[in-house]
């Protein structure tokens, strides 16, 4: 970043956001304290909070940047977190030039060019969504080489200095994701389940690691990411297999689970990590004529298929990540690493470390409380903080369908 070459001093307190900005605010002599009630709590659905940040956006230096992975992985990026972080940059008083989101479209080179450009460009705090670990990394040490701080957005990446962690708690979700799934086969009066289990992407991404360790624990018993074929529990379960889809590919994953169901038709029961998976796996289960509530699916994202799939008995739930509550939480600590200021701990109330074989050092983090979403509690969440357009969800699934789950 340009600052680094001006005033090498103040290098070591630049911060990324992966997004691409303007230099605006470089010339302010503005201080400013850190709000004394700003914490995980502080935010909701309203945005009001970020207008407290005022005072420190102006006291900032520098430019923050986001850099968000893709457009086909999950609906999220495109529908929430670059209309969200938006929102929050703006309300916490930012000008257009303070600030920038791109989308590095699902390629690697792009990712990190953002990541250069923005940093040459003057951004003091990078946020970013790495599409993988190894392009996580490069840009952790390009960001490192400037002075520069990183908000690893989502997804973390354990290499490098001065990097910061925004995200839910990643056990935790895969936790709620197999105790929805062993509630469900309960529910649902499968006899004998033979699970399938279709990870994410596993090969890339730490925070599929943590998924996988979070439902194999509630399901099996094991906080592993992978467990061996044959394994039993105490409810009578039995696993017929696992396999990851890699890079979170829902293509890869129905093909995987087509294989799968071809070569197991006694398989009665899955754990997908994610909505999209969820989703291929229910395209194959429709083709093969299986009914509704027969074959448990599960996911996370709470994105409108799988909300439409939870509310037509094809899917147990989903867990939400409200999203508006991430998106300012990161905008909230860009906003005290760009002002100089060390975030308070009820903000940055964590941290986070590499799963099992995953190598890396640990991280503050800020871990936010993710929610798992079933039919009885989607109107008093997804639905009452519009994170799904209710009746585009009810013209899927028909008026009926959403009237019985108290959907109106």
């Amino acid at each position: 970043m340009k600052l680094s070459r001006l005033f090498p001093a103040l290098a070591a307190v630049g911060v990324i956001l992966t997004a691409c900005g303007g230099g605006g605010g470089g010339g302010t002599t503005t201080t400013a304290n850190v709000p004394s009630d700003l914490s995980i709590s502080s935010f909701d659905a309203s945005f009001s909070y970020m207008a407290k940040l005022k005072d420190l956006t102006a006291a900032g230096k520098g430019s923050v940047a986001v850099i968000l992975p893709d457009t086909t992985s999950s609906v999220r990026y495109v529908q929430f977190d670059q209309p969200y972080l938006q929102k929050a940059f703006e309300q916490a008083g930012y000008k257009s030039s303070d600030f920038s989101i791109s989308n590095a479209q699902g390629q690697e080179a792009q990712e990190l060019a953002l990541a250069q450009a923005a940093i040459t460009k003057g951004a003091t705090v990078l946020i970013m969504d790495p599409l993988n670990s190894t392009v996580g990394s490069q840009i952790q040490n390009y960001a490192q080489s400037k002075g520069v701080k990183v908000i690893s957005y989502d997804r973390a990446t354990f290499t490098g200095t001065n990097t910061y962690y925004v995200s839910f708690d990643n056990v935790q979700v895969g936790e709620l994701i197999g105790k929805g799934f062993v509630q469900c086969v309960t529910d649902w009066g499968v006899k004998s389940p033979q699970v399938f289990e279709l990870h994410g992407g596993q090969n890339s991404d730490p925070n599929a690691v943590s998924f996988a360790e979070g439902y194999n624990d509630a399901i099996w018993g094991k906080k592993d990411a992978r467990v061996p074929a044959g394994t039993t529990n105490s409810q009578g379960m039995k696993l017929v297999g696992e396999q990851v889809a890699t890079d979170w590919k829902n293509d890869v994953g129905q093909t995987i689970f087509q294989q799968a169901f071809t070569a197991n038709p006694n398989i009665n029961a899955t754990v997908e990590a994610n909505d999209g998976l969820g989703n291929a796996v229910v395209t194959v289960l429709k083709s093969k004529g299986v009914k509704a509530k027969s074959v448990p699916t599960t996911g996370q994202d709470a994105t409108p298929d799988g909300m439409a799939n939870v509310l037509t008995d094809y899917q147990c739930g989903s867990v939400y990540k409200a999203v508006y509550l991430e998106a300012q939480a990161a905008v909230a600590l860009a906003t005290v690493l760009r002002a100089s200021k060390t975030p308070p701990t009820a903000l940055v109330n964590g941290t986070t470390k590499p799963p099992s074989g995953v190598s890396g050092s640990e991280q503050p983090a800020i871990l936010l409380v993710p929610i798992w979403v079933t039919k009885a509690n989607m109107k008093d969440t997804v639905i009452k903080d519009n994170f799904v357009d209710k009746a585009a969800l009810c013209q899927k699934v028909t008026a009926a369908v959403c009237s019985a789950a108290g959907i109106s």
